[in-house]
């Protein structure tokens, strides 16, 4: 009887110590969970964009903005864009030149029509987006009878450039640049001006880069 009650106890103490040993695997595991949690918690906050970032705007300080009637100043716009790597804007008129409307040496051409009235402002296609994103444009365009399409100043006038530096650039196949550039600053009085440029039909890159370099742009 002894024996067996002495069998019964130690068997009891056996399921008693099971128990604790049970209860403790398992509070150690919920323990580890819960850190585990925590820590795939912060892994989940470090790794979540910077929407303060996303949502920035970053700016493009400079913008090559041109007016190209042939080819010759589109491709030294290029040339500009390409050296500072800055954006590129093309003016186009809402209603395209034909070669008729360029044909100078008919006085009643289109050209020679709006070259001639001072309120003459040519309709731009489009619009240019963000504008108050940059504080240097440059200004590109061809030489008509001396000074700049009408069309460039119906851009400037379009926008907000005060404070603006604005660098005129041209093209001619022999008029320099004469008062085409200070005539577009009174479209945008309030700008800043740099000196302007006249280049040929067959200007090349590294024409272009020599005149951009030498203006010293502040970065």
């Amino acid at each position: 009887m002894k024996r067996i009650l002495a069998m019964l106890s130690a068997v009891m103490l056996l399921c008693t110590l099971t128990a604790c040993a049970e209860a403790e695997n398992q509070s150690g595991s919920h323990s580890s969970q819960t850190v585990q949690g925590e820590n795939a918690s912060e892994d989940e906050i470090f790794s979540m964009p910077d929407e303060s970032k996303s949502t920035v705007h970053e700016k493009s300080r400079v913008l090559v903005a041109y007016f190209s009637a042939t080819g010759n100043t589109e491709c030294v716009a290029q040339y500009v864009q390409t050296v500072l790597d800055a954006d590129l804007y093309e003016i186009v008129p809402e209603e395209p030149y034909t070669d008729n409307d360029l044909n100078y040496s008919n006085g009643d051409c289109r050209a020679n029509l709006e070259q001639n009235d001072p309120d003459a402002r040519p309709t731009i296609a489009g619009t240019l987006e963000h504008p108050e994103d940059y504080d240097v444009v440059f200004l590109g365009y061809p030489i008509w009878w001396g000074q700049a399409p009408k069309i460039m100043q119906t851009f400037l006038e379009s926008y907000d450039f005060d404070g603006v530096t604005i660098v005129p650039f041209c093209t001619s196949g022999s008029s320099g640049i004469g008062s085409s550039a200070e005539n577009l600053h009174n479209s945008a009085p309030d700008a800043k001006r740099l000196a302007g440029q006249r280049f040929g039909s067959n200007a090349s890159q590294e024409e272009v880069a020599a005149w951009v370099e030498e203006l010293e742009l502040s970065e």
